[in-house]
């Protein structure tokens, strides 16, 4: 599921406040991010604007910078446990660009596979900026195999669905109901086998595409050099 996120330019003008404050508070950690994009800028969640708003209280009563990262490190703020919740939980996104790059295709394709419901950003700006995590370049290169074993971009996306599930229910094995879970790992193995089954038939047909190409390899060659030793009419 997509979530929502919101760069530090997005998340200083929500907040009503200038980009280079909630900028000093990222740099004395009195706010942290839930991720970064390739190029290393701040993403955050919506969890940010909370303690944003307690710290703006503090600022208010005269506390400097210095002052609430006294505050922060001694007591914490109060009824904050977002914060600690994401400590240690940051993440590396990708851009469409750098997906593409990584993946080995085009924006376009990105696209046109987002357009078909094959893969969905895993979050996304308000000012439609979409980021994928790490995951997403090892998905698209499975579609592209996908694609080499002759499935169609409907069975790609029915695919992929199961493969976002066992991530899901990976993460979280109360994701899904009890009986939900059973029957999406069940239908899982079993593509599992269809694939093993796929990729079996696959194997046979490239060993007797080698066996044949270098059987015709030796002939040809055989055939050129008699054509060279031939005396000339």
């Amino acid at each position: 599921m997509t979530k929502d996120i919101l760069t530090l330019k997005e998340l200083a003008a929500k907040a009503a406040l200038p980009p280079r404050t909630v900028e000093e508070w990222v740099k004395l950690k009195l706010v942290r991010p839930s991720g970064f994009t390739e190029d290393r800028e701040p993403l955050f969640s919506e969890t940010a604007l909370e303690r944003i708003a307690r710290l703006r209280q503090l600022g208010e009563l005269g506390y400097g910078p210095d002052d609430l990262q006294r505050i922060v490190k001694k007591v914490g703020l109060p009824r904050d446990r977002t914060q600690d919740k994401e400590k240690g939980s940051e993440a590396r996104y990708l851009t469409v660009g750098s997906l593409a790059e990584q993946s080995g295709v085009s924006p376009r394709t990105i696209k046109h596979w987002e357009d078909k419901g094959i893969i969905e950003p895993d979050r996304r700006s308000e000012g439609g900026f979409r980021l994928y995590s790490q995951v997403y370049v090892y998905l698209c290169k499975l579609i592209q195999d996908l694609q080499l074993f002759g499935y169609t971009l409907e069975e790609i996306k029915a695919v992929s669905g199961y493969f976002r599930d066992f991530l899901a229910i990976q993460k979280d094995i109360k994701t899904f109901s009890k009986s939900e879970t059973q029957a999406k790992l069940n239908t899982m193995l079993e593509e599992i086998q269809t694939l093993f089954d796929k990729m079996r038939l696959f194997r046979e047909g490239i060993d007797r595409w080698e066996g044949l190409l270098k059987k015709k390899k030796r002939e040809i060659l055989g055939l050129k050099d008699k054509s060279r030793k031939r005396s000339s009419s």
